[in-house]
């Protein structure tokens, strides 16, 4: 996982945490379930990208030539 999509993941994490705080203490709003629903598809589909997406090849290492005169 690159490190967008951990920072996303955290983002989430912490969005359903106060939501559910403001849940407890004010009750419930369905529009800030809604856009929390919204943020949880878009990590998924954030995460299903990076890992779909193979890592580039190490570059090879160059030739070495002989030495100086």
């Amino acid at each position: 996982m690159s490190g967008p999509t951990k920072t996303m993941t955290v983002l989430t994490c912490a969005a359903l945490l106060l939501t559910t705080a403001y849940t407890v203490a004010l009750g419930s709003s369905g529009w800030l379930w809604f856009g929390l629903v919204v943020l949880v598809v878009a990590t998924i589909g954030m995460a299903a990208a990076d890992s779909a997406v193979p890592s580039p090849p190490p570059p090879r290492p160059r030739p070495q030539g002989p030495a100086g005169p």
